[in-house]
């Protein structure tokens, strides 16, 4: 998201007077250091490249970054994806206004990561919108939002592409529209307002006794590439591959967890879930272990936990 909003200023015409990467608040100096030098990320780069200036305090709320902001004179403050609540005395600083990007078609979806959310309430659509920041989280008026298609086999990993190249765009358009026109900014609707927290981790455990194939095909979705889904047999874990997995048409009679084939060499297990549908997962990798294979070779088609 951070490389996508400086690009669509940059795609404006506007000048960039400073990137505010959240890593400076939420991990050590020395850390950062580290790991900008031997494994820097894409935005890392860019902005090395761009020779842009790049802001190093440990909170948007620091009086510092306040007077950073008047010595500036800036014009927009953009955000996207930020872990800490913006204060007022921040936000109110620059002259037209502080803009946070948020990957979702508000008022639908605030709060953290709703990539996930979507994908796991089933959303057809998803989007970005680009609104005015206030004290609330993801409240303020909307001034632009773009939609986007969730195809069937996108995860949280295909959402969040299609959404921060969509954000580039919003974030060249709406400047654009403040230089050339008035924008009316849209007041949300709370009555479709909908807040998710973010997941607790224990979704990582799939449990065939009790979620549908529908449930598990979403849970496994929504949480790529944030966190990996394990199947449990016995005493020992699955790790399943979110793109080599199908939910098969015939509902079957058999037991709700109850393994019903398996294929060694594909490392394959096909698994009833609690509508009687079942799913075949292939290339799954047994936890801490080389011998997936001689595993499930070895395993008698019978429930799991």
């Amino acid at each position: 998201m951070l490389a996508n909003i400086v690009l669509g200023v940059l795609d404006a015409g506007a000048d960039l007077v400073g990137v505010f990467r959240y890593e400076q608040t939420s991990r050590s100096r020395l850390k950062l250091l580290f790991e900008d030098y031997f494994k820097p990320a894409s935005e890392v780069t860019l902005l090395k490249k761009l020779k842009a200036r790049e802001i190093k305090m440990k909170s948007a709320n620091d009086p510092r970054f306040r007077k950073l902001l008047i010595h500036l004179n800036v014009d927009l403050v953009i955000v996207g994806t930020w872990g800490e609540k913006i204060e007022r005395e921040t936000f109110n600083i620059p002259k037209i206004a502080t803009l946070n990007v948020h990957p979702s078609l508000l008022p639908k979806y605030r709060g953290p990561n709703p990539y996930m959310q979507s994908i796991l309430h089933g959303e057809e659509f998803s989007g970005v919108s680009i609104h005015l920041m206030n004290e609330n989280f993801d409240s303020g008026a909307v001034l632009k939002q773009r939609k986007i298609k969730i195809n069937s086999q996108d995860t949280s990993k295909e959402l969040r592409e299609k959404s921060v190249v969509a954000a580039r765009n919003l974030v060249t358009e709406v400047i654009d529209d403040l230089n050339n026109k008035i924008i009316t900014p849209v007041i949300q609707d709370d009555k479709f307002a909908t807040y998710y927290p973010n997941i607790t981790g224990e979704e990582r455990m799939l449990d065939f006794k009790f979620q549908s194939s529908i449930d598990i095909s979403r849970t496994i979705r929504a949480l790529h590439p944030f966190l990996p889904c394990y199947i449990s047999h016995g005493d020992n874990f699955f790790v399943v591959n979110p793109y080599k997995f199908n939910i098969l048409s015939n509902f079957i009679s058999a037991a709700p967890g109850s393994i019903i084939d398996k294929n060694s060499q594909k490392a394959s297990l096909t698994i009833v879930c609690s509508d009687n549908k079942a799913i075949r997962f292939t290339d799954l990798k047994l936890y801490g272990s080389r011998n997936t294979k001689k595993y499930i070779e070895q395993l008698d088609l019978v429930p799991i936990k």
